[in-house]
């Protein structure tokens, strides 16, 4: 049977995401990022083009890596300026009836407590088609702006996290008990005291008593999406992750990813095809080969090197302006992004231009270009290779990019049978894995839908 092929649109609330200097090509829509049209257009084409989704990227901070300072960051618009990703849920699913929206927020940057009433309430307003991409940041210049003086070490941030993901569990799936909502007009009771329980969570991180502030929602926990690629990260991913996003270069670094990903994952207990994972990929694709390689040229003369550079010197930690264009890439232990580099030091050899060209079109994915029989090919076979579930498409040109996959690519892929014609009713999590619409044991977040009964035998305060 042929393999089910799952993509998911990546987007930011910004105007130059993930190709820098593309936003000053004509047909480029990016530039209204800051109109809901802009949104909900898009989301007419993924869903017209069966996209599991939209998954959008967010950081706190800027790039001010690149030469010290964040001038070519601003001068190029380098997700600088940049808008809040939660506030897109709603007109996303009042544009759509089943388009998952994956929103990327932070565990470094807010406190769980208020978090956790943002996440249920946008769970609420789009029936339980959202998704929380959970992310520590990356950039020194967020920490400072919010009072933390500088980025915890990397690996002190997951530790943070998974506390984080522990308040958020005991608030979502154990605060309010199924049951506990009446709604009895009869006896004027809305919601019996007995089945809502304070949390009483004093960790090394945090410290929340009570109770949470939102009645439970349609998935109570949003299907949760990972993008760590480092050791931490892992192992972050293969405890918590539904849904893991990488960006590996190539076939083999992606193939070593998903297989140390899944064995980790099979160690703490998750089942095999509890997790999905896509690969940053970008797609140019076209009627004929010949005309997706006319469009690639068009999109290179307007690729910017400084502004592919002030993306990966923000994300690696390292400033690439200190090197000539032809000095090779080098591993350097930063506080960044620590799988990047090592991505790029594995294998073969990246002079510094060759690595801006790579990150100029689509960030650090694969770039593949050709008309629909061409990119269907080579998309299944980096599924057959890598054992990949699916593709964080991003975008080059706005709508363009995205119109293109659904008008060109998706019918392809639905001729061989390796893409879906129809969409599942349901939450987002039901639409992913067809297994309703809570998490599910061996998954850690359920063990705390008994909340109630393990704070009655006292045995939560010692945890």
């Amino acid at each position: 049977m042929t393999r089910q092929i799952h993509f998911n649109a990546f987007e930011m609330n910004c105007v130059a995401h993930q190709s820098p200097g593309l936003w000053a090509y004509p047909e480029d829509r990016s530039w209204q990022y800051k109109d809901v049209e802009y949104w909900t257009d898009l989301a007419r084409i993924l869903e017209g083009g069966f996209f599991d989704g939209i998954f959008i990227a967010d950081v706190i901070g800027y790039y001010d890596v690149y030469r010290g300072k964040n001038d070519d960051a601003i001068r190029e618009g380098a997700q600088i300026p940049v808008n809040d990703p939660l506030q897109l849920a709603v007109p996303l699913a009042m544009a759509s009836q089943h388009l998952g929206i994956g929103i990327t927020a932070s565990t470094s940057f807010e406190h769980p407590y208020t978090f956790a009433r943002r996440l249920t309430t946008a769970d609420h307003l789009t029936k339980g088609r959202v998704g929380w991409n959970i992310v520590t940041s990356y950039l020194e210049s967020g920490a400072k702006n919010v009072g933390e003086g500088g980025l915890r070490r990397h690996d002190n941030r997951y530790e943070v996290a998974n506390e984080y993901l522990e308040v958020v569990y005991k608030l979502l799936e154990g605060s309010w008990e199924d049951g506990a909502v009446l709604r009895d007009r009869e006896r004027r009771i809305f919601a019996d005291p007995s089945k809502v329980h304070e949390i009483r969570h004093k960790g090394q991180f945090f410290d929340v008593p009570g109770y949470h502030l939102s009645e439970p929602s349609p998935q109570r926990t949003p299907v949760l999406y990972q993008a760590g690629a480092s050791a931490s990260g892992i192992d972050f991913a293969a405890r918590h992750a539904e849904c893991v996003f990488v960006a590996a270069p190539t076939k083999p670094v992606l193939k070593r990813y998903i297989d140390n990903l899944r064995a980790q994952a099979a160690a703490h207990g998750r089942a095999p095809g509890s997790q999905l994972v896509y690969n940053l990929t970008t797609v140019i694709v076209d009627e004929t080969d010949a005309k997706a390689q006319a469009k690639y040229q068009r999109y290179l003369d307007h690729a910017s090197y400084d502004g592919a550079l002030t993306f990966v010197s923000g994300w690696s930690g390292v400033d690439f302006a200190q090197y000539a264009p032809t000095d090779l890439v080098r591993k350097i232990d930063t506080n960044a992004v620590k799988s990047l580099l090592e991505h790029f030091t594995h294998g073969q050899q990246w002079s510094v231009a060759e690595l801006a060209q790579w990150a100029g079109i689509g960030g650090l994915g694969p770039v593949i270009v050709g008309g629909p029989e061409k990119v269907a090919d080579e998309l299944q076979a980096w599924q057959e290779e890598t054992g990949v579930d699916g593709f964080n498409l991003a975008y080059v040109v706005a709508h363009e990019t995205f119109e293109s996959v659904a008008g060109y690519l998706v019918p392809e892929l639905q001729r061989r049978g390796a893409f879906r014609t129809a969409y599942t009713p349901g939450t987002l999590r039901h639409q992913l894995f067809g297994k309703g619409d809570r998490l599910a044991a061996p998954h850690p977040g359920a063990s705390y839908r008994d909340l109630g009964a393990r704070l009655a035998a006292g045995r939560v305060a010692a945890e």
